[in-house]
């Protein structure tokens, strides 16, 4: 049976998920300058590899986190526009769980954390 939640319940998942992408992209900055930084004091190809294998996964981060941004602004319009269709039946309106955006969110942050442990690793042994 699919689940069913309030336009305030689905809305605050929404803010939730907003405020911790923000968070997550600047700690993609924080850990594309670290990673910059030893990269600029080690001169060895394996660091210069490493660091550059980094940076191409922060880049790949930043588009998950574009994408998934995109994709819940555009669930949080469609509940905007299901308000201004009927403002007066909105507080008794259920609608179906947005079950995709809680397991693409999950999957990035499983991603996230095995990322940002393995940068943390590489940092602790070049820095």
């Amino acid at each position: 049976m699919e689940t069913e939640k309030t336009i305030y319940q689905l809305h605050e998942e929404h803010k939730t998920w907003l405020n911790k992408l923000l968070f997550y992209k600047d700690e993609l900055k924080i850990m594309a300058d670290r990673i910059s930084e030893v990269a600029e004091k080690n001169t060895s190809k394996e660091v210069r590899s490493l660091a550059d294998h980094f940076n191409n996964q922060l880049i790949i981060q930043k588009e998950q986190i574009d994408i998934l941004n995109h994709d819940i602004k555009s669930h949080e319009s469609y509940l905007e526009e299901a308000v201004q269709n009927n403002p007066n039946a909105i507080d008794h309106e259920k609608f179906s769980d947005h079950k995709k955006h809680r397991k693409s969110i999950a999957v990035f942050e499983k991603l996230f954390k095995d990322l940002r442990e393995e940068s943390i690793d590489f940092l602790s042994k070049w820095m």
